[in-house]
């Protein structure tokens, strides 16, 4: 698995996933420190909404240029917004005005470049399901690591410092795609409607991947969206712990991937995300550090497993030369039921103990895996070796 191509591309991801957990705490505490909670709040959701409105063409690009090309320019627009970012800070108070707009700036590149993920791992690794597991424990290890050098460097030396490491992080991603050499398909004279509707079209044809979007949509909303707002409102001074404790159950999640290779990798995954169910029940029970630990810590390599699972499949059943418009589509959907999730969280907190919603989490996981397990193309899809077709290919320069 380790080719040239391969150890390029897993360190242009590593750093890159660095340089995106590193930036929410950096926000929070730089922006938060001259404009306060709902300044933070503004920022962070003008870049998550500039994110979800361009993934469809980002997907649309990245079929015809390749996805290589387009990482390696989403990664130079986020070395100017960061870039920029520092510099305003030098004077102690950016304009907010500059902020947002660098925010919307960065939020676009980084909804161009996601569709672009699953796309370059058949390219880069003959054996997709090893190397989405590889990638998993790296961003594991980056969520764990990102943050907690952001608010180290913030205390350290300032915002100046920090969100120029940042913007270095997205420079060395460069660099290493730069020198990745792939072979990609060769697309079809279109138009960018047309390739829109291809997408769609293709989307829509898979039974298997719309159902389990459409039943993720609940799952951003009622679950993964809200938890980190409430849960940590509700475990308090003990959550740097238990996040812990679910970065380490990710990284064991991607090595048991590694291993294990079902014959219906969607039924297994499905089957091992009962796994998260501890996660919110053991904050709505209000356990000791150590439960909730260890509830983390299964939840985590739970959410690991069919992370790689699903990942593995998309890539295995999408032909190449429509790879990124579908994972565009796939990729929206799931971001869309988070970001309404995080939106309804402070409603939803003002009217409900969070307690009390991270037991309605609980309840609608059980309901998520069950929903998985009883829609049939979801159950029967078997395993598939990587695609190979999808027309004439061209190495990209």
């Amino acid at each position: 698995m380790w080719t040239r191509s391969f150890a390029l591309y897993f360190g242009a991801r590593t750093i890159s996933l660095l340089g995106d957990a590193m930036m929410p705490v950096a926000s929070a505490l730089a922006i938060g420190k001259v404009y306060g909670i709902a300044g933070v709040g503004f920022v962070l959701a003008l870049w998550t909404a500039s994110a979800v409105l361009v993934m469809l063409f980002g997907g649309v690009v990245a079929d015809r240029i390749g996805p290589r090309r387009l990482m390696i320019g989403a990664d130079v627009v986020r070395i100017v917004t960061q870039g920029v970012v520092a510099v305003a800070f030098l004077d102690g108070a950016p304009p907010f005005v500059l902020l947002l707009a660098m925010a919307c700036l960065s939020g676009m590149a980084a909804g161009v470049f996601e569709p672009c993920v699953n796309g370059m791992v058949p390219l880069v690794a003959e054996d997709p399901q090893r190397a989405n597991a590889t990638l998993k424990i790296a961003e594991a290890v980056t969520q764990l690591a990102g943050p907690a050098l952001a608010g180290i460097l913030i205390v350290a030396t300032g915002p100046v410092f920090v969100y120029t490491v940042d913007a270095a992080t997205f420079l060395v991603s460069a660099v290493c795609l730069l020198l990745v050499r792939v072979a990609v398909p060769k697309p079809e004279p279109s138009d960018v409607l047309s390739d829109l509707r291809r997408g769609w079209e293709e989307f829509k044809a898979r039974n298997w991947m719309w159902s389990v979007i459409l039943v993720w949509v609940f799952w951003g909303v009622l679950v993964v969206g809200p938890y980190v707002p409430l849960s940590s409102q509700v475990i308090g001074a003990d959550y740097g712990w238990v996040m812990a404790a679910l970065g380490l159950g990710t990284v064991l999640g991607g090595l048991v991937a590694i291993r294990l290779r079902p014959r219906r990798p969607l039924a297994a995954g499905a089957v091992a995300l009962i796994g998260y169910v501890p996660v919110p029940l053991s904050v709505a029970l209000g356990l000791p550090l150590p439960l909730l630990m260890a509830g983390h810590l299964i939840g985590g390599c739970a959410m690991a497993f069919w992370s790689v699972m699903w990942s593995t499949t998309v890539q295995t059943q999408v032909a190449p030369d429509v790879m990124n418009r579908v994972n565009a589509y796939q990729v929206a959907g799931s971001v869309a039921g988070m970001a309404v999730g995080q939106a309804l969280a402070g409603p939803v907190s003002a009217l409900v103990e969070p307690r009390d919603f991270m037991l309605v989490s609980a309840v609608v996981t059980v309901g998520v895996v069950t929903a998985l397990l009883v829609i049939g193309p979801v159950r029967r899809l078997g395993r598939r070796s990587p695609l190979s077709e999808g027309g004439p290919v061209t190495v990209a320069a």
